[in-house]
């Protein structure tokens, strides 16, 4: 039986997480992402602005960790997005949008009644690493 590798993925470029938990755990080649919030990694305090700017800086602390983790935005497969209120939900797609920009990965989007350190976003991610060719 072959043994299958599990690699903790943790960058000094994205926040620490806020609990007791890693940023990232790959296995073999897929990567799962904890929930990333719009946290600037040197104050560990939420970005001003709401859910746009959170959403924003929530995306580039996950790619912070694609990085870490040999992926991309382009290798992103699954996304989890939690508002805190839904009737951000069509801003939060504007800046997503930002980020994957085709080949849009899965996801799904929730409304949630609180989320860690108060903020309105948080993202979570699943993603290949390494080489990946779309077809």
């Amino acid at each position: 039986m072959s043994t299958i590798i599990r690699r903790i993925i943790a960058t000094v470029k994205a926040p620490k997480p806020v609990g007791p938990y890693n940023q990232a755990v790959a296995l073999d080649r897929t990567v799962y992402f904890s929930g990333v919030l719009g946290l600037n990694k040197d104050s560990m305090k939420l970005v001003d602005g709401g859910a746009v700017a959170e959403a924003r800086q929530a995306l580039q602390n996950l790619g912070q960790l694609l990085e870490a983790a040999d992926s991309s935005y382009d290798k992103v497969v699954k996304t989890n997005i939690f508002l805190t209120d839904m009737n951000d939900f069509s801003a939060v797609n504007e800046i997503y949008k930002e980020y994957f920009k085709k080949d849009f990965p899965a996801r799904s989007t929730f409304q949630v009644s609180k989320l860690p350190l108060g903020a309105t976003v948080e993202i979570e991610a699943i993603a290949a690493s390494g080489n990946v060719k779309t077809v």
